[in-house]
């Protein structure tokens, strides 16, 4: 299928949802509205209420709050995710010694860390940042630890045959192994830090977007909690969309799929 396709396939799916969500809030079915509008808001009060807002710059300085803590988050807990993965992978007794913990601290529920940073490190940006990080780390780690380890044994073979050195393998065999995996990864790791970054200011911050869905929540502003996740929605999607350049920028030796041929 094409590309155009595709996108006309995905905006239809779209539409529809955004049809039903206002047919079931504004239009009663045998007397019965299955979507009130207290309780789901309307698609046109919600992109009413998303222009509002960004038309009188309300928005701006909380969407800025929310973007740098995302960006540092997923940019300190990919960089640790990456570095460590790849000592682990070379190093299989660090690996071990350290696998039990690892898979611990992982199992803990994040947002119980949350209060414990503010404790530590304040209301400001860092609290949330490191709730991201929590957040964005483990994914990151655990695909490029499993890139790193899925190197093919008779390519490594073939290398150090020709006279390879652990720099030249690192560059040639395990980084373009670990690649794929690795912007998997960073697909997941995007919503993640937004996650954290959200959640964090959620549960105590004065600025950022997760900050705003609580005041509107704090007064069962329906209508601004559904602006607050249409502009989280948008926010992911331009950063998946630059990873994806990036992707598309270091794995371009990789062979296409049909769909992306088409």
């Amino acid at each position: 299928m094409s590309r155009a396709g595709l996108l006309s396939l995905q905006i239809l799916v779209g539409v529809v949802l955004l049809l039903i969500w206002h047919v079931g809030a504004t239009i009663p079915i045998f007397g019965y509205t299955l979507l009130p509008k207290f309780f789901f808001s309307t698609p046109i009060d919600v992109a009413s209420r998303v222009v509002q807002m960004f038309a009188g710059g309300k928005i701006w300085g909380h969407l800025y709050v929310t973007l740098l803590e995302t960006v540092l988050a997923f940019a300190i807990g990919a960089a640790g995710g990456i570095a460590i993965g790849f000592w682990f992978a070379r190093k299989p007794l660090a690996a071990a010694v350290f696998d039990p913990y690892l898979k611990m601290v992982n199992a803990l529920p994040r947002v119980v860390l949350a209060p414990i940073f503010m404790l530590w490190l304040g209301l400001g940006i860092w609290s949330k940042v490191a709730l991201g990080v929590t957040l964005v780390f483990f994914i990151v780690f655990f695909n490029v630890y499993q890139g790193v380890k899925e190197v093919s044994p008779v390519v490594l073979a073939n290398a150090r045959m020709m006279g390879m050195n652990e720099r030249q393998l690192f560059r040639h065999v395990y980084w373009p192994s670990a690649l794929s995996w690795m912007f998997s990864s960073l697909h997941t790791s995007v919503g993640f830090a937004l996650v954290g970054a959200v959640v964090g200011e959620y549960l105590g911050a004065s600025a950022g977007l997760g900050y705003l869905i609580h005041q509107a929540e704090g007064v069962f502003d329906t209508t601004g909690v559904f602006a607050g996740m249409v502009v989280l929605a948008g926010f992911v999607l331009v950063v998946d969309w630059v990873v994806t350049l990036v992707e598309n920028r270091l794995l371009h030796w990789r062979p296409q799929s049909a769909a992306a041929q088409a």
